[in-house]
């Protein structure tokens, strides 16, 4: 459906006053609470039969004058009133709150954290929780709550590809206690998640360019004081690994040493001119992940944005959010 169609579909329920009851109250930074006006319900296809079950009683009381026929169909419509009351208030003074997102790689799962707080005695059974705006065949998250009680909820996300991912809209919805009743509320708590680019395919990392080495480095100052094991690359020297371990069975694993991570290592958007722009980005990605693996200190380069070498986790976050958010625009 085009942007105009929907926009024309809009105004249509805006006059109507019918907008909340289809798409909600809007994206919401704040908490949300569920009130009378923001739940919905509807008898469910079974609630339906059930309708037509006790019309159908009804009027063969009627025609038979038969007055226990008509109990048991009183009884029975008391029965589906209290369900759908009961249905009802399983949603009602809900609160719900934006959580955490991690970020994650594309092709990945993103699962968008939502706290879930009941502040009532009773607990709420039967809570379904999901994306509206992510296709038909993303997880439900089912749930229940119990009375004073906050949980965190994961709403799982597929990434297809990097830059932001919006949650968007999500639906609760309940059937407790009978299943003839559907209740529901629409909620979007402007939740995105950062997806990073899909790690290209391992490659060696670019040379460490001249004049960019700390000290004496080049020269293996240091390189004599065993400092501590890591996990091996295939980058790394064979003269640095160590074999005795390997021979135990204990993985391929690389010696470290005092004086290591001295070299400055660029990774450049221009050395990779003969691919793509997603091409570049992938492989980049590989570099920043290998070049931290390895303990190095490197920075990066895109166009018009450079970050200095470091190391450390927070350097890495810093790179893999500069490769996520290149020319993406914000929500």
């Amino acid at each position: 459906m085009s942007k105009t169609w929907q926009q024309r579909i809009l105004r249509v329920l805006k006059a109507l006053k019918l907008e909340r009851f289809f798409i909600g109250d809007g994206p919401s930074r704040k908490p949300v609470t569920l009130t009378n006006r923001s739940v919905y319900i509807l008898p469910t296809r079974e609630g339906i039969i059930f309708v037509l079950v006790l019309l159908t009683m009804l009027l063969a009381a009627f025609n038979y004058r038969n007055s226990l026929l008509f109990m048991l169909t009183f009884l029975l419509t008391g029965l589906g009133l209290v369900a759908m009351l009961h249905t009802w208030r399983n949603l009602v003074g809900l609160t719900f709150q934006a959580g955490r997102v991690s970020p994650v790689f594309a092709g990945e799962i993103a699962r968008f954290q939502v706290q879930l707080n009941n502040a009532a005695q009773r607990a709420r059974l039967n809570l379904q929780l999901h994306p509206d705006e992510h296709g038909e065949n993303v997880q439900t998250v089912i749930a229940d709550q119990p009375g004073n009680n906050t949980a965190l909820l994961d709403l799982p996300c597929p990434a297809a590809q990097r830059g932001l991912l919006d949650l968007g809209r999500f639906t609760i919805s309940t059937r407790f206690p009978l299943g003839l009743f559907r209740a529901w509320s629409y909620l979007d708590l402007n939740m995105q998640a950062v997806i990073y680019p899909r790690p290209g395919k391992p490659s060696s990392l670019p040379p460490a360019e001249t004049g960019r080495t700390r000290g004496n480095a080049q020269a293996g100052e240091g390189m004599d004081d065993f400092k501590s094991l890591r996990e091996y690359i295939p980058q790394d020297s064979p003269r640095h690994v160590h074999w005795k371990a390997s021979a135990r069975g204990q993985g391929m694993l690389t010696k470290k040493f005092a004086g290591e991570g001295s070299v400055e290592r660029w990774l450049n958007w221009d050395s990779l001119a003969n691919l793509g722009i997603e091409a570049r980005l992938s492989q980049l990605c590989r570099w920043v992940l290998d070049a931290d693996k390895a303990g190095e200190r490197y920075g990066l380069r895109l166009p018009g944005i450079e970050i200095a070498p470091a190391q450390g986790e927070k350097h890495l976050y810093h790179c893999l959010q500069s490769l996520a958010l290149y020319h993406v625009k914000h929500r």
